[in-house]
């Protein structure tokens, strides 16, 4: 019975993509790494849905394994000019140090922003591609939520829009405002959905600061859209993203807290998933050496890795080196210590398949930053994870990582090569955390349609409606003194406490009278 309804879901959307007429659909991407593997992926997916897709590329990528291959879309490039171009990778990869040591986190952040604010300048000054842009006529667009200037461009195309999610849900609560903070809990609180009185007490304190920090990085951009934009007609920007059509979220209840959702909001974690490769013979080879120990993999991603130290190489290879099983890291040759000597159970690579190992039987235990993207892969294959997470996301995501007993957190500040060893062989051999792995991956694979399927079917259902109108609560319309019923409490407070205050005072008059009555009759 299950099969056959997933069966008729699974109709019912290609009936829907047939019927429907291919639609010009604009996808943007100026963020790097992570982020840009996402939004080739879901270009990729529309294309693949049957609509005609371009997409507004920042740069090129360089990250390992891509563009090799053309891409399947239309690709735009563009770019600043060499010298300004140069100034800004030298400036980005301080920030990014600055982060991955952990000095002035939403300081810097914001930094990134201001960045990110002058480079809007430039791609709206770009009068080309805006006119470009104008004149293709785009049914629909979809970009980053955290990607703000690309609100702006929408703003001025004055297109439909829909908003892909690259974190947890819990990153843009801020802009959506409509948050029970009795067990949501906040981005950045460490706390997770069962709190305790004072959690509660940090989570309502920390909802204020973390709206106040998002106010400070959204004023990043005031001085492109003052360039940009007419005075009285300037966006607000946390305004723009509430025109949202849909938003689709990388993740879901696999690993996030279960929490009540808006009708256009989609989770689509597992995303990235494809079929999975045979891995090359070397790797093969070097796997069969550890027998029925397995592997275990160890990717920290594509930013963490360039800040990996001495230190941090050292104290990890140590701990590799008490481990039975053989160990496959994603070390690049040029960082690894020349005086140190690589333990003789690893195995390090520039670039390693990463999905393919994950599904591969013999795995163990994936040591990861705990980036969304590789949280996702893990539980797709039902891999236990060991975190060292470094920025951004990353800490929030391992919280419900441990929540789940899918694995457990070092930081990376006190990563020692004996807890860091000890952490490792607990997690491989107590087997809740492998059974809750399974759990989660069985969560995620139960699914009557796929990631792919959801992420076409509901961009199919808003191109046949003319939008997602329908799908958007009245809440976003709402001050939020309406929204959290204060007008109501006020009035239903002044009307008990005026109630009151007439009681007392008829009471009080009664007994004057009577008392005066009395008197009278006494004399």
């Amino acid at each position: 019975m299950a099969a056959h309804r997933s069966w008729l879901l699974v109709s019912f959307f290609l009936l829907e993509v047939l019927l429907l007429e291919a639609a010009k659909i604009l996808t943007i991407s100026t963020l790097s790494g992570s982020h840009y593997i996402v939004m080739n992926r879901v270009s990729e997916i529309l294309h693949g849905g049957g609509h005609n897709v371009t997409k507004l590329l920042y740069g090129t990528t360089h990250l390992p394994g891509f563009g090799k291959e053309k891409p399947p879309y239309r690709v735009i490039n563009w770019y600043l000019p060499e010298d300004q171009q140069k100034k800004i990778d030298n400036n980005l990869l301080l920030l990014s140090e600055e982060l991955a040591l952990g000095r002035f986190e939403h300081h810097t952040i914001v930094k990134i922003h201001r960045h990110f604010g002058d480079l809007c300048n430039h791609l709206l000054s770009r009068k080309d591609i805006m006119e470009f842009l104008k004149n293709a006529n785009f049914d629909l667009v979809l970009f980053e939520s955290i990607d703000y200037c690309s609100s702006l461009i929408v703003e001025k195309l004055g297109k439909q829009f829909v908003l892909f999610l690259a974190f947890q849900l819990g990153f843009m609560d801020f802009e959506l405002q409509r948050v029970p903070l009795s067990y949501v809990p906040v981005y950045g609180s460490g706390l997770t959905d069962r709190m305790d009185f004072w959690g509660r007490v940090k989570n309502f304190l920390m909802f204020f600061d973390l709206s106040r920090k998002q106010r400070e990085i959204l004023s990043q951009y005031d001085s492109t859209i003052q360039e940009h934009f007419a005075e009285g007609s300037r966006p607000v920007l946390s305004d723009l993203l509430l025109k949202a059509e849909l938003w689709f979220v990388n993740c879901d209840f696999a690993f996030e807290f279960a929490r009540p959702l808006f009708p256009n909001i989609v989770y689509v974690g597992g995303l990235l998933d494809k079929p999975v490769q045979p891995i090359p013979q070397d790797l093969e080879n070097f796997i069969t050496l550890f027998g029925d120990s397995g592997f275990v993999l160890v990717a920290l991603g594509t930013i963490a890795i360039k800040f990996q130290t001495k230190e941090i190489i050292k104290e990890m290879n140590n701990a590799f080196a008490h481990l039975p099983q053989g160990v496959i890291w994603a070390c690049k040759d040029s960082h690894w210590p020349k005086d140190v000597t690589l333990a003789p159970n690893v195995k390090i690579m520039d670039w390693l398949p990463q999905t393919d190992l994950l599904a591969h039987p013999s795995i163990r235990l994936f040591v990861t930053h705990g980036g969304m993207n590789s949280v996702n892969e893990a539980i797709q294959h039902g891999v236990p994870m060991v975190g060292i997470p470094f920025f951004f996301d990353q800490p929030e995501n391992m919280i419900r990582v441990e929540a789940k007993t899918i694995g457990v957190s070092i930081q990376i500040q006190t990563l020692k090569a004996e807890t860091f060893a000890r952490t490792m062989k607990e997690v491989i051999e107590d087997k809740r955390y492998k059974s809750a792995a399974m759990a989660s991956k069985i969560i995620r694979h139960s699914h009557p349609l796929t990631p792919s399927q959801r992420l076409v079917g509901w961009i199919d259902h808003i191109l046949q409606t003319g939008g997602a109108a329908h799908l958007k609560p009245y809440a976003f319309q709402q001050p939020w003194h309406e929204q959290y019923l204060l007008d109501v409490f006020l009035f239903l407070l002044g009307l008990t406490l005026g109630t009151v205050w007439l009681c007392v005072k008829i009471l009080g008059a009664v007994i004057r009278y009577l008392s005066g009555a009395r008197k009278v009759k006494q004399t």
